[in-house]
C-alpha cells in the first residue's frame, strides 16, 4: 500500500495551492521542494505579481482568472493573511496593438468593467505616465497585486494545517509510473504513492522529458528603482501596468512593500535552463529597462537600488500546459506558466487536486492540453 495518496514535486505558486487543496481534501500529501518553501530560484518570487481580468493572451482565461481572485479571497479569509491588493490596472500601447485590442477582445465578450482611456486623459489621471499621442489605455479597476511570497508561504502553512507534510531541501531524481502509483526516488530516500503532481516550475523540462514537452526558459530581468517623486506611485495613486512598445511588453507596479518602483520587462530574454541562468543584474539589463523609464516613465528614473532575474518557462504559444500524464495517468502536471501564470496558482492547485484525485475536471483546461504539440512524441 502506497505511503501518500499523492506527492507534488515543487512547492513553488503551483504545487503549494496544489498541496493545499489536495491536503484540505483529506489527501494525504507528501511535498518534496529542492530548496526552501518561498525561495528566489525559480519563478515564485520578487515581491510582487500583477492579478488583472480583462485578459489580453485569450478570453478563454477569463472564467479561471475570475475563480482565482475568489480562490485568493478565500485563502485569505481562511489564514488571516492579505495576499491580494487591489490598485486598479492600465494596459497601455497602440491602438491596433495585441495588448490593447486582446483586453477589449475579453472585457468585451465578458462584461468586465473597464474604461478607454486616449493619452491626454491617462496623463492627466496618472500624471506619471507620459504616453506619447495615439497611446490607448484599458483601465480595469479590479486589477491589483499579489505578494508572491506571501503567497507561496500561506498556501504552504494551510496545507500544513489540513495535515500535509512538507519536505524542504529534499531533490527529486526521478518519477516513475508503478503499476497504478508511482515510486519517486530523491537525495534523500524513495516514496511511494497512488499519485504524483509534478509542479517543478523551470525545471519541468528536465523532470518531464520523457514528454519531449517544447519548454523553453528564458532570462527576463526586473529592477527596482528610486522614484524622482515618490508621491506619483504610491499605492493610492499608481496602478499596476502593462505597456507594449515597439518590439517589447514592460510592466510595473506602485511602491509595494518598499518605497522602490518594481519594473520589468516581459518576453524575448536570453535562452538558459533552470540550473544555469545568470542571475546576476547585468549593465545591459538596467539598460534594458530604462530605455523604456525614460521615455515614459521618467518620474520612475532614478537609480535602480535592486534588481532580480526571474526564469520564464515558455512554451511555443504561450499557453501553459496542465494535464495528465499522456502515457502515466497517475501524474498529473502543470507547467510552461510564461511569466504570466502565478495569479491563477490557487485556481490551478484546485485543478491539480481535482486531476491527481479523480483524474477529470470540470474546469475549462482543453486549451493547456499537453497533446496539443506535434513533436512532443505524446
Amino acid at each position: 500500500m502506497a505511503t501518500w495518496d499523492a506527492i507534488v514535486v515543487g512547492g513553488g505558486g503551483m504545487g503549494s495551492a496544489a498541496a493545499y487543496h489536495l491536503a484540505k481534501r483529506g489527501a494525504r500529501t507528501l511535498v518534496l521542494e529542492q530548496f526552501a518553501i518561498a525561495h528566489d530560484r525559480g519563478a515564485s518570487h520578487g515581491e510582487s505579481r500583477i492579478i488583472r481580468l480583462a485578459y489580453f493572451e485569450h478570453p478563454d482565461y477569463v472564467p479561471l482568472v475570475r475563480e482565482a481572485y475568489a480562490l485568493w479571497r478565500e485563502v485569505e479569509a481562511e489564514s488571516g493573511v492579505s495576499l491580494l491588493t487591489r490598485t486598479g490596472g492600465l494596459e497601455l500601447g497602440p491602438p491596433e496593438g495585441a495588448l490593447v485590442r486582446g483586453n477589449l477582445e475579453s472585457a468585451r465578450r465578458h462584461k468586465l468593467e473597464h474604461e478607454v482611456l486616449e493619452a491626454d486623459a491617462i496623463r492627466w489621471r496618472f500624471p506619471a505616465f507620459h504616453p506619447a499621442d495615439g497611446t490607448i489605455g484599458v483601465y480595469q479597476p479590479d486589477s491589483g497585486i499579489l505578494a508572491v511570497e506571501r503567497c507561496v508561504r500561506t498556501h504552504a502553512d494551510l496545507a500544513r494545517r489540513h495535515g500535509a507534510t512538507i519536505h524542504e531541501e529534499e531533490t527529486v531524481r526521478s518519477i516513475t509510473p508503478t503499476g497504478d502509483g508511482v515510486r519517486v526516488e530523491t537525495n534523500r530516500g524513495s516514496y511511494l504513492a497512488d499519485r504524483a503532481v509534478v509542479t517543478a516550475g523551470p525545471w519541468a523540462g528536465k523532470m518531464l522529458a520523457d514528454l519531449g514537452l517544447p519548454l523553453v526558459v528564458a532570462r527576463q530581468p526586473v529592477g527596482f528603482f528610486e522614484a524622482k517623486q515618490p508621491d506619483l506611485f504610491a499605492l493610492d495613486r499608481f496602478p499596476i501596468f502593462i505597456w507594449e512598445t515597439p518590439g517589447h511588453f514592460y510592466y510595473g507596479f506602485p511602491m509595494f512593500g518598499r518605497p522602490l518602483v518594481k519594473i520589468a520587462h516581459h518576453g524575448g530574454g536570453d535562452r538558459t535552463t533552470a540550473d544555469t541562468v545568470d542571475r546576476t543584474i547585468r549593465p545591459s539589463d538596467e539598460k534594458l529597462l530604462r530605455d523604456f523609464i525614460e521615455p515614459c516613465l521618467p518620474d520612475a528614473a532614478g537609480p535602480m537600488r535592486d534588481g532580480s532575474v526571474c526564469p520564464y518557462t515558455n512554451t511555443p504559444d504561450q499557453d501553459f500546459v496542465i494535464d495528465l500524464h499522456p502515457r502515466a495517468p497517475q501524474i498529473a502536471i502543470a507547467a510552461g506558466f510564461c511569466g504570466h501564470g502565478f495569479k491563477f496558482a490557487a485556481v490551478v492547485g484546485a485543478i491539480l487536486a481535482d486531476l491527481a484525485l479523480t483524474g477529470r475536471t470540470t474546469r475549462p483546461i482543453t486549451r493547456f492540453s499537453a497533446n496539443r504539440f506535434p513533436s512532443s512524441g505524446v
